[in-house]
């Protein structure tokens, strides 16, 4: 008979994910994740794996996360178009009240590990889901006659799925104000 789990898995995961999202995956140790998250290497390895595998299901969790609020901020009731406007401020406005630069976890995995297979598979499965619901609310607002038929909501959602995460590495500099203060409505007036 196994012995039972005395931590909770999912707040260890969490944990997890905000140690590397603040270090990076090369910058965290296995003794940083042991020291963070109060737990034995055994533990550690027997729950999640090893330290690779650990940070992947951390990235995964963190797509959830931002898959549940992607669908609750663009595919509610109301206005498609002003669903995206409000989005596409929200990413500005959260890169410039970044105080640790940590910026966003699937954009720092891109540039961190882009030769690592299952790393791009989650980064890739991350911008799709990005892209997907955008569209969905930039088609949602051309049937609704907020946008106009010579702008195509897919070429539109590639666009800002590329600024949103040009916003999330400017988010990480010392010069963002200066970047970010005018992109952000300078790229939504594409939208009118």
């Amino acid at each position: 008979m196994g012995r039972t789990k005395e931590f909770d898995p999912d707040a260890a995961l969490r944990s997890a994910m905000e140690l590397f999202w603040r270090k990076g995956y090369e910058a965290t140790s296995m003794q940083d994740l042991v020291d963070h998250l109060g737990l034995g290497r055994g533990s550690i390895y027997g729950t999640f794996g090893g330290k690779r595998e650990l940070y992947l299901k951390a990235v995964d969790r963190y797509g959830e996360d931002a898959r549940v609020m992607l669908v609750h901020r663009l595919a509610g009731p109301g206005s498609g178009l002003q669903a995206v406007r409000d989005l596409v401020r929200f990413y500005g406005a959260g890169a410039l009240a970044d105080e640790d630069y940590k910026g966003c976890l699937m954009t720092n995995t891109a540039v961190e590990l882009p030769a690592d297979e299952g790393a791009c598979r989650r980064v890739a499965s991350g911008l799709e889901t990005l892209e997907t619901a955008l569209m969905g609310a930039l088609v949602r607002a051309r049937a609704e006659g907020e946008l106009g038929p010579d702008k195509d909501p897919a070429s539109l959602a590639r666009f800002l799925v590329t600024l949103l995460q040009g916003i999330r590495v400017v988010g990480k500099t010392a010069v963002r104000q200066r970047y970010l203060d005018d992109t952000v409505e300078r790229a939504l007036a594409l939208l009118d």
